[in-house]
């Protein structure tokens, strides 16, 4: 059996910071025509490994070999000039610019005209189209990127790799914005690769797709390189057993032996945004269960919670809560009301990157205290520095020191920020829009738990969720949107997927 060459190895690869080793003794290696799975919680290296493959980040110790020669180091010039190319999870094109433009962004063709090197459109156009329906996006080069959706703009990015001939291609949670459809015909443009004798790194949390869609798989725990596995040896408990080393709860509900009191703690009555994307939505959330949405994207799940939350306005109905009417104009209001959204985008709109771990989670509380719309109220230091701590401690936040900048954080680290954030300002009812989007299983199960805990003491929680099986496993009840009305309302302990999606698609 002739053993294929690897078209980029890594070997014993360790790579420390100030205070923490984030990888110790990591091995990985990528063949061609394989879709090799990087897997592993929240934190325990995968992000910092690719860096290393990038070139953005320097090991500590170990060797890096491309091509058959050894490294000890990438730079970002060195990882392009061996045909790596990374698509990371937070989309990198420019949406002011064409298609064209993006995937030539930096490497303009040139042509000679009477001794003189101009930029050759025709040949960059030509090749751009050739792109586009080798990847199957069906839009002119001369589209603008910002008109295009999530999944067409994931397209381009594959573009940007495939139209300069990479040779290793890396996808940093390329599913976790895309509807089912999308999915599939991503792992289509993923498969032709496969064919062409490219090597695709995909970095996911959805165990489905995993086992779905690769080859091998590598799972890394705590900075630790655990092991390298075939696909097919693994199933989904497996696979969560290597890599998080306990057994995850498959459900969270109410318990069935605890009496809950029969009572409306949260209550919409016919409301309707000005912009009619949500259409006289009427529910009552009572103490103790949680509530959820399901439906496609664009369906009037999250424009109901931003017209809750007054971040768009509300031409008609009303809002109760503990039975209190509000008028909720603005987030401020909302607020200072006890209600709490955390976001679907949180790199966007959850957190502020510029900020300390220490002052994300002190920001909620320090605006709900304050006067006159968030214009005057005092910092107190001592105070600060107590509620970060409790909520480091009581979110499990894995970070050298809460001084640190978010954006130093694993994406579910970042998470519980947000999530400290909101506890530390005691809401009365809290919405969680897609809470989970690109979190692993055990962070995962830490948040379902603290969502029901929640819901035990009282608080109110409403869940939006595009993954079914989520909903199922964690809301008491869930109700369906189809084009910005509710199409149904069912029990999660006798509701299928099957009828959610039908409820989804059909009037």
């Amino acid at each position: 059996m002739v053993r294929m060459t690897s078209l980029v190895e890594m070997r014993n690869i360790t790579k420390k910071f100030p205070g923490v080793t984030a990888l110790s003794g990591v091995n990985f290696d990528v063949k061609p025509g394989e879709v090799h799975i990087l897997l592993g919680e929240n934190g325990a290296g995968k992000s910092t490994l690719m860096k290393m493959l990038s070139g953005a980040y320097e090991p500590t110790e170990g060797v890096m070999v491309a091509n058959g020669k050894e490294f000890p180091r990438f730079t970002p010039k060195i990882s392009q000039d061996n045909g790596i190319s990374i698509i990371y999870q937070e989309l990198s094109v420019i949406n002011e610019i064409s298609i064209q433009e993006n995937i030539f962004v930096g490497k303009l063709a040139e042509k000679s005209v009477l001794g003189l090197k101009v930029v050759d459109n025709k040949a960059m156009r030509k090749r751009t189209q050739e792109v586009l329906d080798e990847i199957g996006l069906k839009r002119s080069p001369e589209t603008t990127v910002g008109s295009l959706s999530i999944s067409e703009k994931q397209m381009v990015e594959i573009a940007k790799a495939v139209a300069f001939d990479a040779k290793v291609i890396i996808m940093d949670e390329p599913t976790s914005s895309l509807t089912t459809e999308e999915i599939n015909h991503l792992f289509e443009i993923v498969n032709r690769l496969k064919k062409q004798g490219k090597g695709i790194v995909f970095i996911s949390h959805k165990l489905d797709e995993v086992l779905a869609i690769g080859d091998r798989v590598t799972i890394l725990k705590d900075g630790q390189y655990v092991g390298t596995y075939p696909i097919s040896e693994m199933d989904e408990d497996r696979l969560v057993k290597l890599m998080v080393g306990r057994e995850i709860k498959g459900t969270y509900l109410k318990d069935p032996d605890k009496e809950y009191k029969n009572e409306v703690i949260f209550e919409v009555n016919g409301l309707t945004r000005k912009d009619e994307y949500v259409k006289e939505i009427s529910f009552k959330l009572k103490r103790g269960e949680i509530l959820g949405f399901s439906g496609l994207v664009g369906a009037g799940r999250t424009e109901l919670m931003e017209a809750i939350y007054g971040a768009a306005p509300i031409k008609a109905g009303t809002i109760t809560l503990l039975g209190k009417t509000l008028h909720i104009k603005k987030p401020y209001d909302a607020l200072k009301e006890g209600i709490a959204l955390v976001t679907e985008n949180r790199r966007e709109t959850g957190f502020s990157p510029y900020f300390s771990i220490k002052q994300n989670l002190n920001q909620a509380k320090n605006l709900k205290e304050s006067k006159f719309g968030g214009m005057t109220g005092l910092i107190n230091n001592a105070e600060e520095e107590r509620v970060s701590e409790e909520q480091r401690v009581a979110m499990q936040i894995k970070c050298a020191t809460t001084n640190q900048v978010i954006t130093q954080l694993s994406g579910g680290n970042q998470q519980k920020v947000i999530l400290g954030r909101w506890m530390a300002s005691n809401p009365k009812l809290i919405i969680f829009d897609e809470p989970t989007k690109g979190i692993d299983v055990g962070t995962k199960s830490e948040i379902y738990k603290l969502m029901r805990g929640l819901a035990d003491k009282g608080i109110g929680v409403l869940v939006v969720s595009s993954e079914l099986p989520e909903l199922l496993s964690t809301c008491d009840r869930i109700i369906v949107f189809n084009d910005g009305r509710s199409n149904g309302e069912f029990l999660s302990t006798e509701a299928t997927e099957e009828e959610l999606v039908r409820a989804a698609t059909t009037k």
